[in-house]
């Protein structure tokens, strides 16, 4: 089940409306076994995996609670040992051992380990890394040990954050769960937008864009570099909507419940560095990283060598989190050359700022900065959508190559109907884009719609009643009308993670 699939349409509704009716002490149950409901509508099976390192780090932070420090220090190992041991078997093994293998092969061992045919549980890596910031928070003192076990294991399985995320810290959520949620009309509706306006972003722009992306990406070799240019640009743009889109589906559907997800993007693409925009892209991810692996390797509180060493540990570690391949350990690497490049070179950079009197110019500089850092991460996402190291290389290669001939007699070789669906899903996509990204500056003089967060959150939550239904409206109407064929939803990206 999906947040974009005909079944999470009714599933929605119902576990709300119960919700609602039931008593507060009944609540966690319904939550925790439609949370169940929806986790077995993918590989029902693997329930009893989830469940299996629930009952293990539940019974971890009592332990780790309970003991001294050396105690504490042993069953903190091992609830991460068993944890990540899960992860690397569904997700790393059959990586790990075709490598092997392939070593093997060159220095003429004998080798004969053979691949695993499992698939890998959906959203392993985000709930793993939920549970290991629990246990960690414990083992801290930052957190008391959760003794319900059916809250606990609702923390780890919550429905809207389960799959995708974000990740929540346990200080976050877990006490959310003891409230008493009484049904507030502002608080649905405002949940209810969110969710519309995420489900836009997925299904109108994504989704869309998604059909041209994967047609280049698919034999990249048949293209030359406009085509290679448009795909790359394209996906930057898909999978900031595929991905925040879920997010925002995920907030609003808890909000609407009186719940409060942390959120994990916040303008990503107007970041001036790439270490802004990683305070920006994925936010839940970035700071679970510097919390519990930079801060503990060291950080920045060593020799400058030491710090690089423990930034570009900590992307290679994030590139790998993404995926068993090594397009998505290049992209980590290169995410982490950028920062340590950014580091290096801060005194020679404000030397040419200098030079250039650009500082004069803030405005200026701050869009040079923008469209740089934008540059940068466009072209590392070459390597995170390719489907292997060669593919990538040939992309990023043959950006700037052959001839830029029309981008209409593409369309219309590849896809239906090629005008139309250039001007709908292209031209619309990059521009409903910019719209999202400048949106906090428009008007910026106008007191309300600073008030509002900008024209856009003005049109879905400002005082205008009939111009928020409106807006409303024109979302859905777009998500039926350009969305995909019934019954065909794309699943989300990050799905896969």
């Amino acid at each position: 089940m999906t947040f974009n699939s005909f079944e999470f349409v009714l599933f929605f509704p119902i576990v709300t409306t119960i919700y609602f009716l039931l008593q507060h002490r009944f609540r966690w149950m319904l939550l925790l076994f439609a949370s169940c409901i929806f986790y077995m509508a993918f590989i029902p099976a693997y329930i009893f995996i989830l469940a299996a390192l629930i009952l293990i780090d539940y019974i971890a932070a009592i332990l780790i609670e309970k003991s001294n420090d050396r105690q504490k220090k042993v069953y903190l190992i091992a609830s991460i040992f068993s944890t990540c041991i899960t992860l690397f078997f569904f997700k790393y093994f059959n990586f790990f051992n075709l490598n092997l293998s392939a070593l093997s092969n060159f220095l003429h061992w004998n080798y004969s380990m053979s691949a695993l045919s499992l698939l890998l549980p959906i959203g392993l890596s985000f709930h793993t890394f939920q549970s290991l910031a629990y246990v960690i928070e414990v083992y801290r003192g930052n957190f008391k040990a959760e003794r319900h076990l059916g809250i606990y294991a609702l923390y780890v399985m919550f429905y809207p954050q389960l799959v995708a995320g974000p990740i929540e810290r346990p200080q976050h959520l877990l006490p959310q769960f003891y409230l008493e949620q009484v049904f507030k009309y502002d608080r649905v509706i405002s949940g209810i937008k969110r969710m519309l306006w995420g489900m836009f972003k997925k299904v109108v722009i994504a989704d869309n864009l998604a059909s041209l992306v994967n047609i280049v990406y698919s034999h990249p070799h048949e293209y030359s570099g406009p085509y290679l240019l448009q795909a790359t640009i394209f996906f930057a743009i898909q999978i900031y909507c595929d991905f925040s889109g879920y997010v925002d589906i995920a907030i609003g559907s808890a909000r609407v419940m009186g719940f409060e997800l942390v959120e994990n993007f916040n303008k990503p693409y107007l970041a001036t560095s790439v270490s802004d925009f990683w305070r920006r892209w994925h936010m839940s991810l970035s700071f679970w990283f510097r919390d519990y692996v930079y801060i503990p390797l060291g950080g920045n509180r060593s020799f400058q060598s030491r710090t690089y060493l423990n930034i570009f540990t900590v992307f290679l570690l994030s590139g790998l989190w993404h995926g068993a391949n090594w397009t998505f350990v290049l992209w980590g690497g290169l995410h982490g050359m950028y920062v340590i490049s950014s580091k290096a070179t801060v005194l020679l950079r404000e030397k040419i700022v200098r030079i250039s009197k650009l500082h004069s110019f803030p405005k200026l500089h701050n869009c040079i900065q923008i469209i740089l850092t934008l540059s940068l991460v466009a072209f590392a996402w070459i390597f995170f959508r390719a489907n292997n190291i060669n593919d990538a290389l040939y992309v990023a290669s043959h950006l700037f190559t052959g001839g830029w001939s029309s981008i209409y007699e593409f369309l219309m070789d590849n896809y239906l109907d090629g005008l139309v669906v250039w001007i709908l899903q292209g031209v619309n996509s990059v521009l409903l884009l910019f719209l999202i990204c400048i949106s906090p500056y428009l008007f910026r003089a106008a007191r309300i719609t600073k008030q509002y967060g900008g024209l856009l959150h003005f049109f879905l939550y400002g005082p205008m009643l009939p111009l928020r239904w409106i807006t409303c409206f024109v979302l859905l109407w777009g998500i039926l009308l350009f969305g995909p064929p019934a019954g065909e939803p794309h699943e989300f990206i990050y799905f896969a993670f």
